[in-house]
């Protein structure tokens, strides 16, 4: 089944590449989301929170793995092309490489213009931090940031875990993920009851945000140092970020552009000290946020190129066996 996986994997990567998420079109993560909150409203009460939260992201995960395993048997009993096709079209849904690089572009034009508040508008859409102050520079980390963080959650995450269990273990992640996004903060009403989906979603993401990193870091020259030097600042920075994974995408973006990420942010005023990603060997200009779209595409590319060395490294050695 890896050959079938690695052919939907990349028919996915095309069809997202091309079409995206178009927004009049249904989508499964909308549907997650709104069960998700359905849930939410019942079960996030009383006590046992902690438990609920558990009940929570188990009930979503069985029903969601449940009904994408049993779509995709159903369309590889009617024939293997059907069951490829399928597991494509699901997967696709499962990532985000156009709509990232739309929504980073989408503040990068307004800045060609010098239309700053315009840009302050368009980057809230794709933050949780306060815009309404930020100057030119911050705007351009924001943006940089979200596609630093986001190739690994929002693209490569979901591949790697379809190479492992097709269409279905796609659609797990993605509501893993989705489950975390929506109720997996640290405050009062979510410490508790969205403790499991923080926790698994860290575990989820751990080894495909590393090899993002990695595929970060092999796909450009670095800007302003050394290859060594890059290197270097990955493994220093990575590390320092609040996230266990979201650190790993900053530091490889930062040290490759010779930019510093990270820094104070505000939350509904309140203020947020992020730990420094990289050295400030280059001042932020707007060209930074093509240059990381640039670098989320061609990591994104290397990644599918390291599944499909891994995945028929695994199917030559099964067989051989």
């Amino acid at each position: 089944m890896i050959i079938a996986h690695l052919c939907s994997i990349t028919l996915a990567y095309i069809i997202d590449f091309l079409l995206g998420d178009p927004p009049n079109w249904p989508h499964p993560v909308r549907w997650i989301g709104s069960f998700i909150s359905y849930l939410e409203n019942k079960l996030n009460i009383g006590k046992n929170r902690k438990r609920n939260g558990l009940l929570l992201l188990s009930g979503v995960i069985i029903l969601v793995g449940g009904l994408t395993s049993l779509s995709v048997y159903m369309a590889y009993k009617i024939h293997f092309i059907a069951g490829v096709v399928l597991e494509a079209i699901i997967i696709s849904t499962a990532i985000a490489q156009k709509s990232l690089r739309s929504a980073a572009l989408e503040v990068y034009n307004p800045l060609q213009e010098n239309d700053v508040q315009t840009a302050r508008l368009k980057l809230s859409y794709i933050v949780g931090r306060d815009t309404d102050n930020l100057d030119k520079g911050e705007i351009v980390r924001g943006a940089v940031e979200t596609v630093a963080e986001n190739t690994s959650d929002g693209i490569t995450a979901p591949l790697f875990w379809a190479l492992i269990g097709g269409a279905p273990l796609a659609m797990v992640y993605r509501a893993i993920n989705t489950c975390d996004s929506m109720i997996g903060y640290k405050n009062e009403r979510y410490q508790q009851f969205g403790w499991a989906s923080a926790k698994l979603d860290d575990a989820v993401n751990w080894v495909p945000s590393r090899l993002t990193s990695m595929m970060f870091m092999v796909s450009m020259k670095p800007k302003a140092c050394s290859r060594e030097q890059a290197w270097a600042i990955l493994f220093r920075d990575a590390r320092r970020h609040p996230s266990p994974n979201s650190g790993w995408g900053e530091a490889a973006v930062a040290s490759l552009l010779g930019i510093q990420l990270g820094g104070l942010n505000y939350y509904k005023g309140m203020v947020s000290d992020r730990a420094k990603m990289g050295e400030p060997l280059i001042a932020l200009e707007t060209v930074h946020i093509k240059m990381a779209n640039t670098l989320m595409h061609r990591a994104v590319f290397g990644f599918i190129v390291l599944l499909w060395i891994g995945g028929m490294a695994v199917e030559v050695t099964f067989s051989w066996l």
